[in-house]
């Protein structure tokens, strides 16, 4: 009642969360993404990351809501209302899920950190566009921002990549 009449406080840091890392490697502003659909931001805010290794895990608490019939990407939503995508590598969907192995389906709960997808680094570099993976906020209009804060190397389920404040 109180927060109608003086609005949040904004002390308390409950305005923000974090989505943390899905896989470890190198960031790469979305920007720089080599495909318009996400360097030009189509899919919506977000930031990705070029793997050294070949795991995905959960970015946060939530639910799997899909996992491509290709393997190669899946959307989450997160506690706060966050919905996730991780979309593996660069045109990987010609790969028909070859090199993949998903260990979730829809409506499964997860935890950050929880593994989500296996993949085989090498063959993805070698039969797709690029590795870069971004990871996107599908829903941004439903925050009242979407801050990148990744530092240049990142590890999976320990460093935050975005900062979502609430409305």
């Amino acid at each position: 009642m109180f927060k109608k009449w003086f609005g949040k406080n904004k002390s308390t840091g409950n305005d923000n969360f974090q989505v943390f890392a899905p896989l470890t490697g190198e960031t790469v502003p979305l920007e720089k993404v080599p495909d318009p659909v996400f360097s030009q931001k189509m899919m919506g805010e977000g930031v990705a990351i070029r793997p050294s290794e070949g795991k995905v895990v959960s970015p946060a608490d939530g639910e799997i809501l899909q996992v491509f019939p290709t393997k190669h990407a899946l959307g989450i939503k997160a506690e706060n209302g966050a919905e996730i995508l991780i979309h593996i590598g660069l045109e990987t969907v010609a790969l028909k899920g070859t090199g993949f192995t998903v260990h979730v389906e829809a409506g499964n709960k997860v935890k950050k950190g929880d593994l989500l997808v296996s993949f085989d680094l090498d063959y993805i570099a070698k039969e797709a566009k690029s590795t870069i993976t971004p990871v996107i906020i599908t829903n941004p209009q439903d925050f009242r921002s979407v801050s990148p804060v990744a530092p240049e190397r990142v590890e999976a389920g320990k460093d935050a990549v975005l900062e979502l404040a609430k409305k």
